[in-house]
């Protein structure tokens, strides 16, 4: 009987010494678990942070579309529109002229 209590009170030290380990255990794993989430939230936060700044897609239709309003490429300076400007009145004023040539002035009667 001494030796069958002796062999209980053995087990129950082996076990309580199992569950220990396995407390600690769990408490590390508590740990770890606990700054993962610490740092998932701090990415989380920051990641929202950045969608905020960021644009939208309808934002970005919007400055498309007032990009192609004033596009850049399309406007002209003022020496190049002098220039065409010359040209399509030089142009106009030769086409005139030959024009002028081939008509027969109507007082000159007809041929």
């Amino acid at each position: 009987m001494k030796e069958r209590i002796l062999l209980i009170g053995q087990n129950l030290i082996e076990s309580q010494e199992h569950n220990r380990k396995e407390i600690l255990e769990i408490k590390k794993s508590l740990y770890i678990l606990e700054s993962d989430v610490k740092r998932i939230k701090s990415i989380i936060e920051s990641l929202s942070e950045e969608i905020a700044k960021s644009a939208r897609k309808e934002e970005l239709a919007i400055l498309h579309r007032q990009y192609k309003m004033f596009e850049p490429l399309e406007y002209i300076r003022v020496q190049d529109l002098d220039k065409l400007i010359d040209a399509k009145m030089k142009k106009h004023h030769e086409t005139s002229k030959e024009e002028t040539k081939n008509e027969k002035h109507f007082w000159l009667g007809k041929t």
